[in-house]
C-alpha cells in the first residue's frame, strides 16, 4: 500500500539551491526515451515502481521492478542505487506528474519522489544522444539544445548521483576532469568533459531554466592493443630473389643450389 510521501534524506537532497529540486523532463513524442531514478543504498534489495498522478496517495502503478507493464520498463542497478524508466511511444496527453518510488520491507513506509514528463514533438530542450560512451582519459563533447523561448534561461549541467550542478560561469575540476559549458545564445550550449575518470560514469541533466533532459555517460578503460594487429601493421619483410624470379632458369639454378647443399 502507498502510505505517506517521505522526501527528504530519501531520494532528493531538498534545500540545495545547486540542485534542480523539481525535475520537469522534457520528452519528444513518439520517440524512446529514458530516465534514472536514484534511491539509497539501504533499498536496493527492497521493491521498486513507477507510478503516475498528481497525488502521491492515488497515483496509479504504471510499472514494476524488472518488468514491462503498458507503455514503461524498469530495470534496476542495485550496486549504482539506480533503477531506470524506459518507454516507447509516449504522446503529448502522456504529460504529467510521475512517482519514483521504493516500498520498503514489512509494513515500513514506502518513499519516493515526484517529477514531471513534458512530452512534446519539438521539445524547448533536447540532446541530439542521451547516451554517450568514451574511454578513460578522453574527452566528451554534449550538445543540449534549446528553443529560441529559452535563450536568456540559465543554462546548467548537473551531476544526478553528487547532486550539484553548474553554469558556463564554472569550471569543475573536484573529479581530476575539466568540465566546461560554451552557449551560442541561440539554439544549443555545449558541454566539454575533458580527462575523464572512470567515476565520472553516470547521470546527468542538460538543464535550461525549469526543463532538464538526461545524458547517460559511461567511461570504460581503454582496450589493451591486440599483438595480432600490431604486428600485422607493420612493413612487410621484403621477400628473397628467388620468388622473384619467372624464368625458366629460375627452376635450374634452385635445383644447381640443393645439390651443392647436399654435397
Amino acid at each position: 500500500m502507498i502510505h505517506t510521501l517521505i522526501l527528504t534524506g530519501v531520494f532528493l537532497h531538498i534545500g540545495d539551491e545547486a540542485w534542480v529540486n523539481n525535475l520537469n523532463i522534457g520528452v519528444k513524442s513518439g520517440s524512446p526515451g529514458i530516465i534514472p531514478c536514484q534511491y539509497e543504498e539501504q533499498y536496493k534489495e527492497n521493491h521498486k515502481y513507477w507510478c503516475w498522478g498528481s497525488v502521491w496517495s492515488a497515483c496509479s502503478i504504471l510499472a514494476n521492478g524488472n518488468e514491462t507493464r503498458n507503455k514503461f520498463s524498469i530495470t534496476d542497478y542495485s550496486a549504482q542505487s539506480i533503477f531506470t524508466v524506459e518507454w516507447q511511444n509516449l504522446q503529448p496527453s502522456d504529460s504529467g506528474y510521475y512517482w519514483c518510488a521504493v516500498e520498503p520491507s514489512g509494513s515500513g513506509i514506502d518513499a519516493g519522489y515526484y517529477l514531471y514528463l513534458s512530452v512534446q514533438s519539438a521539445p524547448d530542450v533536447s540532446v541530439m544522444n542521451s547516451r554517450v560512451s568514451r574511454h578513460e582519459g578522453g574527452n566528451v563533447s554534449v550538445q543540449c539544445f534549446y528553443s529560441s523561448i529559452y535563450k536568456a534561461k540559465n543554462k546548467r549541467w548537473c551531476r544526478y548521483k553528487d547532486e550539484s550542478c553548474f553554469t558556463k560561469e564554472d569550471t569543475d575540476t573536484s573529479q581530476s576532469s575539466s568540465v566546461q559549458i560554451s552557449d551560442d545564445g541561440e539554439s544549443s550550449f555545449t558541454v566539454l568533459m575533458t580527462g575523464l575518470r572512470l567515476s565520472d560514469s553516470g547521470w546527468y541533466f542538460c538543464s535550461v531554466g525549469d526543463l532538464q533532459v538526461p545524458v547517460q555517460l559511461t567511461v570504460s578503460k581503454p582496450e589493451p592493443k591486440d599483438l595480432y594487429t600490431t604486428q600485422s601493421s607493420a612493413k612487410p619483410i621484403p621477400t628473397t630473389i628467388f620468388s622473384t624470379v619467372s624464368r625458366p632458369e629460375a627452376n635450374i639454378l634452385n635445383k644447381e643450389h640443393f645439390c651443392l647443399s647436399e654435397n
